[in-house]
């Protein structure tokens, strides 16, 4: 018993302490990365999955628009193999409602912030949550999620508003991180003051 009463007095102790290390509560300052919906790489993606993405997607980029909220178009281009810049193939589709006055980064690995300006955009604009949908939920999404926890943003994937070249890898990917869904977004938008 004493052993317990030891460890727990331990434990009571060390949590305390990592408590009291964090810091402070913010409040959550969002930003919505919308990552390499382009024309080179939708004819992987399955034509159902393409339309419930492209209907949430525009749906989140609607509700942060309405919020005054940024929206950063994030665009992959490969020195050998584009997309390049100024060509249709580079570009998002017009269904996807996003605007020039959007920040834009392109990027030449599938993490968004490795070797861009992403993290100093959303530092300027004093954000510290990211909220993530587009292409590929098992590639630059994915890698973008890994690299938000690196330069610790807090980070949420997109239910339904992130694709694949497979919608069960997409399942997988919304599954094992936990993906919200426009509701939950919703009332956190709701509450951002």
């Amino acid at each position: 018993m004493k052993k317990f009463i030891t460890l727990l007095t331990l434990f009571t102790l060390l949590t305390g302490n990592i408590i009291a290390q964090e810091k402070p509560y913010e409040g959550i300052k969002p930003a919505l990365l919308v990552i390499d919906i382009q024309n080179k790489f939708l004819p992987m993606v399955d034509e159902r999955e393409k339309e419930i993405a492209f209907y949430f997607i525009n749906a989140y980029i609607a509700g942060f628009r309405s919020a005054g909220l940024p929206i950063i178009r994030i665009y992959h281009s490969d020195a050998a193999e584009g997309p390049f810049p100024g060509t249709p193939e580079f570009e998002f589709p017009a269904e996807i409602v996003i605007t020039p006055d959007d920040p834009q980064i392109i990027k030449t690995y599938p993490n968004s912030f490795n070797n861009t300006d992403l993290e100093k955009i959303l530092k300027e604009k004093g954000v510290n949550t990211l909220f993530l949908c587009g292409l590929s939920s098992v590639g630059c999404v994915l890698a973008t999620y890994m690299g938000a926890h690196d330069h610790d943003f807090k980070v949420f994937m997109l239910k339904d508003a992130i694709m694949s070249h497979n919608s069960d890898y997409t399942d997988q990917i919304e599954n094992i991180f936990s993906a919200i869904n426009y509701d939950a977004v919703e009332v956190m938008l709701m509450n951002v003051k």
